[in-house]
């Protein structure tokens, strides 16, 4: 059974909503977790306002974009650290302060790769009906493809992975990833299905 430490550690990891499984790659020596969950590629959109099946909430994701990545925005905002924006994806390497750096997208610092794969599972939840992260596929490490903000594309597909930054295709090919879905909006899922799904990763 998974002890109380450990489930705190999950608690965080999903209340958080953020990118703890890759902060965690930064510790020297590796942390000895064994699995954890994340939502990884950021968001471009309103909470409840997809902007990629509706015209005025692609006209509110706009306006924000246009501030997101001030300076003082990013260190005063957490919201906009997460903003990926995948039409000026410049833009968004340039001046993110975390999001960017954590998923090593402005450079590879190999330790903190290797880090992040000594993890003994990288789990991955998609809330199959999540109205706060958009794109949802970003729960499972997948974004708009590049240039546009409409068309969503797999993990596998992704620069990331191709080019292998975090080290997510090498684990992939381990096994060490898990992708699960669940019915059910932002974070919202049963006791009985973490207790099923999430607690014999721990045990």
């Amino acid at each position: 059974m998974a002890s109380p430490s450990w489930l705190r550690l999950l608690a965080v990891a999903l209340l958080q909503a953020s990118c703890a499984a890759t902060a965690l790659g930064r510790l020297d020596p590796p942390a000895p977790l064994p699995l954890v969950i994340w939502h990884g590629m950021g968001i471009f959109g309103l909470p409840r306002c997809p902007g990629e099946s509706s015209h005025i909430c692609d006209l509110i994701r706009k306006t924000l974009n246009a501030g997101a990545y001030a300076k003082a925005i990013q260190e005063r905002l957490v919201q906009a650290e997460y903003w990926h924006d995948p039409i000026k994806e410049d833009v968004y390497r340039n001046h993110s302060v975390f999001l960017a750096d954590i998923n090593q997208e402005r450079g590879v610092n190999e330790s903190y790769k290797k880090n992040l794969m000594a993890l003994k599972k990288f789990v991955m939840v998609k809330f199959l009906n999540d109205s706060i992260v958009d794109p949802v596929d970003s729960e499972w490490f997948g974004f708009y493809r590049s240039g546009q903000a409409k068309e969503t594309i797999p993990l596998q597909e992704t620069t990331l992975y191709t080019q292998d930054r975090l080290g997510l295709k090498e684990m992939d090919k381990a096994g060490q990833l898990v992708f699960l879905a669940v019915e059910g909006d932002h974070l919202q899922l049963s006791e009985e299905w973490f207790y099923a799904h999430i607690i014999p990763f721990l045990e």
